[in-house]
């Protein structure tokens, strides 16, 4: 396994993939200003209890659950985010042909605010971006949801059937799509390299993804700030800061430097 002083076999490596599969968690946002979860100053190690407004169970069962987690929708940090040099770098890597695909764990959609295709980017685990009805499956922008919160509404019925509505995306206890995870699955065992990029590869199924992965040939890169379970499989395990690091690799991919 290589660190983050292995400059001479990450320049050999890298200029040889022809289709990179990334897959990215809350790490590659922060520089946008949006907190990760389990990090040192995630979301959950700093209040332990908002743990339940990702889980489905509470949602649906507790109603004060449902008006605490659409106050958070209302004053979340994605709203006013912007990508960062990683979301570019990825972009980069995609007009040039390398990008196999781009799997996130991240709910954000900051990944084609930064111009990355809509068909490129598979988001495992959802989209707060829109709402969703419980019941009927009604999808809504979730800004008209949220001006309704705004106006008073502390826990907005869908408009067409009553119903429960909540982010639409993935929580605790929910499972994930099968299309989407089977695209995630074929994305993974398709490319010559998989990128891990900002995550803790401590959720499955995406976290799986590295061994699909590794089991059907790719080499593994592995770019986060804390140790994960698959560091002993990666070819490259690199701690430095994301949105210096990930640059500087799509750099040494494409030829265009150091």
């Amino acid at each position: 396994m290589l660190r983050v002083d292995a400059p001479q076999t990450l320049a050999e490596l890298l200029p040889r993939a022809e289709a990179i599969t990334v897959l990215t968690g809350a790490g590659i946002s922060t520089d946008s200003g949006i907190p990760d979860f389990r990090g040192p100053q995630g979301v959950w190690t700093k209040d332990p209890s908002a743990e339940a407004m990702s889980t489905i169970d509470a949602y649906v069962a507790v109603r004060e659950v449902r008006c605490r987690a659409w106050r958070s929708r209302l004053d979340s940090p994605i709203w006013d985010a912007r990508p960062n040099a990683a979301h570019a770098a990825l972009v980069e890597l995609e007009r040039a042909g390398r990008l196999r695909a781009l799997i996130t764990q991240n709910i954000d959609g900051l990944h084609q605010r930064a111009g990355s295709s809509a068909e490129k980017v598979i988001e495992i685990h959802g989209t707060a971006r829109e709402a969703v009805c419980l019941s009927c499956d009604l999808r809504t922008p979730m800004a008209e949801i949220l001006a309704r919160v705004g106006a008073g509404e502390d826990d907005p019925p869908c408009a067409d059937c009553g119903g429960v509505q909540k982010s639409a995306t993935i929580s605790f206890g929910q499972a994930l799509d099968q299309d989407v995870l089977d695209a995630a699955i074929t994305a993974a065992r398709s490319c010559d390299l998989f990128l891990a990029v900002g995550t803790s590869l401590t959720v499955q199924p995406a976290a799986g993804l590295c061994l699909e992965a590794v089991d059907h040939g790719a080499r593994l890169v592995i770019i986060n700030a804390a140790e994960t379970p698959y560091d002993g499989l990666a070819d490259a395990v690199l701690r430095r800061p994301i949105g210096e690091t990930l640059p500087r690799l799509a750099r040494i991919a494409l030829g265009t430097g150091r």
